[in-house]
């Protein structure tokens, strides 16, 4: 027979215009008893369920993650109870026995049992910075889309600034596009008094390069696309000094953060918005992993291993992680990390060596969270101590000293 760890508990069914809670009361003989009610997710509505359950002596509750409809519920609850918010999957109901009323019951059955894994909550204000850092990613992604289709515009105007410069919004090629805007039906002007520094020495190649043929709708989409570029890059601007302000009881942790090779401040900000400052919510760095998706899962049946690919879980956290991985693999300043990548990267592919390193740093970030110590590079070095007796070549001597850290220099002695 199952424990009961709840004897009165509360689940809940989340929908867009009332919710439908149900409250589960074992006594000491194990018989349950429930109580179903329904309403509106107005704050009126919501603040009557609190009197309830207030009422009835409830203060563990459990709800599913249900779109965004979750969020009220939870904010007005929130001081009163204890919330396990779930995902849909560890509460789905019986498939052809399904009503709100059973729904909310089958939610308080399970709950009641401690059967329900909740989902991963971060105080208030680690919730408020994670809100707008995911915004400041829907604007960079937003601003990038727009310069796509500035490069589209171009190049299907004849303008090839491209072929040129390795930045179509560098300062000199902004110049250009701005006064190829002024008069669309002139492109012959002289670029040497727009361009400047390095540029200089490809002015023939520019001059060239705006040779083209722009039409009055393209320029007028060019210079729509423009405007908007600069609109989300101040917009993006206001929102980063509203970010910065909400720091200020983080800069302990961000600064540690920020010892990470490859972290950035503002990937420091994302990162504790994504997972907080408080670590004892996850018992172990495998966990923390395994929540940001970066662990292999466990497929297996009748003996048989079936695909263990890593989750789509840490839509986030994993993509941000990947990209500060990346950057980090390719600078000989952290020997640690390069050659751990280099090494995997050959027995098993680039992807699989980056997600391994993404672990890594994720695992550094958990320890350097909960003991509040910068990153130690020496704690990820690799012992590669080559026994008493044994012969090897000149190869894998250098490759040895090379996972090591040292760069070999070889001296021409054909004199």
């Amino acid at each position: 027979m199952l424990r009961i760890v709840y004897p009165i508990c509360c689940g809940i069914d989340v929908h867009k215009k009332f919710i439908v809670a149900c409250i589960a009361s074992t006594n000491d003989k194990g018989v349950t008893t429930y109580r179903s009610s329904r309403f509106s997710t107005f704050t009126k509505g919501l603040r009557e369920l609190s009197e309830w359950l207030h009422s009835n002596s409830c203060k563990d509750v459990c709800m599913e993650s249900t779109g965004k409809y979750w969020i009220p519920v939870f904010n007005i609850l929130e001081a009163t109870c204890q919330i396990t918010l779930a995902h849909p999957k560890y509460v789905k109901a019986i498939r052809g026995k399904k009503t709100d009323k059973k729904d909310a019951k089958w939610i308080a059955d399970l709950f009641k049992h401690d059967l329900v894994n909740g989902s991963f909550m971060p105080p208030l204000a680690i919730r408020q910075l994670r809100d707008l850092m995911r915004y400041r990613v829907k604007l960079t992604n937003f601003s990038s889309s727009e310069k796509n289709r500035t490069q589209n515009c171009l190049t299907v105007s004849n303008i090839q600034l491209a072929n040129v410069v390795s930045d179509t919004f560098g300062k000199s090629s902004i110049a250009i596009i701005e006064r190829i805007l002024e008069n669309p039906l002139d492109t012959n002007f002289d670029v040497i008094p727009l361009i400047h520094g390095s540029m200089r020495a490809k002015a023939s190649d520019l001059q060239l390069a705006i040779d083209g043929m722009i039409t009055p709708e393209q320029a007028l989409k060019l210079t729509i696309i423009r405007q908007h570029y600069d609109n989300l890059e101040l917009c993006k601007l206001n929102l980063e000094q509203v970010i910065l302000a909400l720091t200020d009881p983080f800069q302990k942790e961000l600064n540690l953060v920020a010892t990470v090779p490859g972290i950035k401040p503002f990937s420091a900000i994302a990162i504790i918005s994504e997972i907080g400052v408080d670590m004892s919510v996850f018992p172990t760095a495998k966990h923390l992993c395994s929540w940001a998706g970066l662990t292999p899962q466990n497929n297996e049946s009748a003996g048989k291993k079936k695909s263990v690919r890593i989750s789509r879980a840490g839509v986030y956290i994993k993509p941000l992680l990947v990209q500060c991985a990346n950057a980090v693999v390719t600078s000989e300043k952290h020997p640690e990390i390069r050659n751990r990548y280099l090494s995997m990267r050959r027995r098993r592919g680039h992807k699989r060596a980056i997600i391994a390193i993404t672990r890594m740093m994720l695992t550094a970030i958990y320890q350097i969270l909960k003991k509040s110590e910068p990153y130690n590079a020496e704690l990820y070095k690799k012992a590669d101590v080559l026994p008493l007796h044994r012969e090897v070549t000149v190869e894998q001597a250098v490759f040895l000293l090379q996972r090591q850290g040292y760069t070999i220099f070889r001296e021409n002695n054909s004199a």
